[in-house]
């Protein structure tokens, strides 16, 4: 009757800190981005499919932007990293007052072979991501479903846990059994609360369903992992326009590109961008 997905990301967000040098408020917000795109992308993706989640709220951390895979790699963007915003009513991080409650969520997915990828976007309804997420599942998908986000930030900026949870309502469920679970999802504290105690993704699932009544299917790592390269970047490059790329060959005698997921850089002389403008000479 249902389909449940719980995660631990605590390393996979910490290396997203590290590599961005979020601060505590933006390490919450591109953390449940990256948690919602991970629990969307191996749920929602098969094969070599790709999955962007991009966010625009009007709250001080700006853009973000994830990418998943059906293998459980995620990256991520955060336009403004250095936000850190006083503790929400009930003591938290005030995870909507640095993402905004005016806005949009978008979801594209690209699978092989398509030549259109798909894409549905949502207005923000809460700025909390959770139920952002849930509601955009709900209206661009058609899926019912509950999703649960949660980040735990250290005092020292590090991330001290990080997970979620996804419960999907299949077609065989009963109103009655829906009606259960949207009463224990209701009274379920908080994943990074439950990981703090040590809970585990599986016993996670034992609090929401009884652990009689489930079958694990797969068990994944997930982690950070960027795939630029140079040739990548030499593709970006060679599709600016003749006039620019001879103004970075005769003025700056070089060009740098620098990957804005890990902030690895590039560096092309003037030899190669050259071969580049002979290439667009063709």
């Amino acid at each position: 009757m249902f389909r449940i997905y719980t995660l631990n990301a605590t390393a996979t967000v910490e290396t997203a800190r590290q590599i961005h040098d979020t601060w505590s408020g933006a390490s919450a917000a591109l953390g449940r981005t990256m948690i919602g795109t991970i629990l969307l992308s191996t749920s929602g993706l098969q094969g070599e499919g790709r999955l962007t989640v991009k966010i625009q709220g009007d709250g001080p951390v700006g853009y973000m932007v994830a990418d998943g895979t059906a293998q459980g790699t995620v990256k991520a963007y955060i336009q403004n990293p250095h936000v850190n915003l006083p503790l929400n009513d009930q003591h938290k991080i005030d995870v909507r007052g640095a993402v905004g409650t005016n806005g949009t969520l978008s979801v594209t997915k690209m699978t092989p072979g398509d030549k259109t990828p798909y894409t549905g976007e949502v207005n923000l309804v809460s700025g909390e991501l959770g139920e952002d997420f849930t509601y955009y599942l709900a209206q661009s998908e058609q899926i019912s479903l509950a999703v649960g986000l949660s980040v735990f930030v250290e005092s020292d900026d590090s991330i001290g846990v990080a997970g979620g949870f996804l419960v999907q309502v299949l077609p065989g469920a009963s109103d009655e059994e829906i009606s259960k679970l949207e009463t224990t999802i209701k009274d379920l504290p908080l994943v990074s609360e439950m990981l703090r105690e040590g809970e585990t993704p599986e016993t996670i699932m034992g609090r929401i369903f009884p652990a009689d009544e489930l079958k694990v299917l797969e068990k994944l790592p997930v982690k950070y992992e960027c795939d630029c390269s140079k040739k990548r970047f030499a593709q970006a490059l060679a599709a600016i326009k003749k006039a620019d790329l001879k103004q970075l060959i005769e003025e700056d005698h070089g060009a740098e590109a620098v990957c804005r997921f890990c902030h690895k850089k590039y560096h092309f002389n003037e030899a190669e961008l050259t071969a580049l403008l002979d290439q667009k000479a063709i």
